[in-house]
């Protein structure tokens, strides 16, 4: 069964925010063509929407955003 891609920006920055890795404000970027500040303003709406996003600063300087279950938010 083949899987279709996201048809909407907001289906696709979900898409790259579920994966485990999750994923930078430049890859959400290019994917969209959205400036940061769009970016960001998203990413507060899905929290707004209850969404649990996660922020995460990895080894390389580089600040990488995922959608995380709601279990994960209690183990921490």
């Amino acid at each position: 069964m083949a899987t279709s891609k996201p048809k909407t920006k907001s289906a696709k920055v979900i898409a790259l925010l579920v994966r485990g890795n999750g994923s930078s404000i430049n890859e959400i970027g290019k994917a969209t063509n959205w400036k940061p500040h769009s970016i960001r303003a998203f990413l507060t709406g899905l929290r707004k929407r209850s969404y649990l996003v996660v922020r995460e600063q990895h080894r390389d300087d580089e600040t990488v955003y995922r959608i995380a279950e709601q279990s994960e938010a209690r183990a921490s």
